[in-house]
């Protein structure tokens, strides 16, 4: 592989990605892997060319959001499976918007499925396997002390400009954002950036087309979750729909 920069030791890894040092300061370079993993990884699978995938979506989709003046931790691809990002302190918090009810939403209030959410619901979960993600309250924040009462509300008004133009451009796509997670990283400046990843992983994304059945129109990690298959095909069909918007990700030099 061709590399700008040297890649190093690896710094960590997680269910879905590999992130190493480089060879420049305050860069790294994130690996997207093939394993795909559900409930908190009990269920695991190795789906071969999935971690281009997302990689490639992900890239598109950091790049609508740095054209619409979002702050990412997003510098460009080094390859298909490979992308450099700025280095950033991850706040240990799931950032959730929920633009339609699927899901755990559906089994925790009573409220049916594919119900619109008006406004958008925001949900804060600690990032904690070993607990399970579990829901922040208010109290629980200020009891915790992960962020201050200025950075809660940046985190809000960040992820809903997030969502704005997400939906904005999956739209454009013909897709229907129903949720997705994000996680937000601290620069060594300060600046509050979405880092990690956004993807079928994390996204709920549904076809808008009419003619989709309820689970054909699933293109996203639903598919590995309830055993619907097609999950490889379902993400190519995301990656199609993004590339034809023309959003061109940056080579990283």
């Amino acid at each position: 592989m061709a590399r700008p920069a040297d890649i190093g030791d690896l710094l960590y890894e997680g269910k879905a990605k590999r992130i190493h040092a480089t060879s420049r300061e305050g860069v790294v370079a994130i690996e997207f892997k093939d394993a795909a993993t559900a409930f908190n990884a009990r269920r695991r699978a190795e789906l071969q060319g999935k971690g281009r995938l997302n990689c490639l979506i992900a890239a598109h989709l950091f790049e609508a959001l740095e054209q619409a003046g979002i702050p990412t931790h997003y510098l460009g691809l080094l390859n298909d499976n490979w992308m450099a990002a700025r280095a950033v302190e991850i706040i240990p918090i799931e950032v959730v918007i929920r633009n339609r009810a699927a899901g755990s939403i559906c089994k925790q209030l009573p409220i049916a499925p594919a119900t619109l959410i008006e406004p958008p619901l925001l949900d804060l979960y600690y990032k904690d396997d070993a607990l399970d993600d579990p829901l922040l309250s208010d109290a629980r924040l200020t009891m915790l002390g992960i962020v201050s009462e200025v950075q809660r509300h940046a985190i809000e008004c960040l992820a809903r400009r997030v969502n704005d133009r997400l939906r904005q451009t999956f739209a454009r796509a013909r897709l229907d954002l129903v949720d997705f997670k994000i996680e937000l990283g601290l620069t060594p400046q300060g600046q509050l950036v979405v880092a990690d990843e956004i993807s079928p992983d994390s996204c709920r994304l549904w076809k808008l087309d009419p003619d989709s059945d309820a689970n054909d129109r699933i293109l996203d990690k639903d598919r590995f979750r309830r055993n619907l298959g097609n999950v490889i095909k379902a993400y190519g069909e995301v990656l199609k729909r993004v590339q034809e918007l023309g959003l061109h990700p940056t080579p990283y030099r």
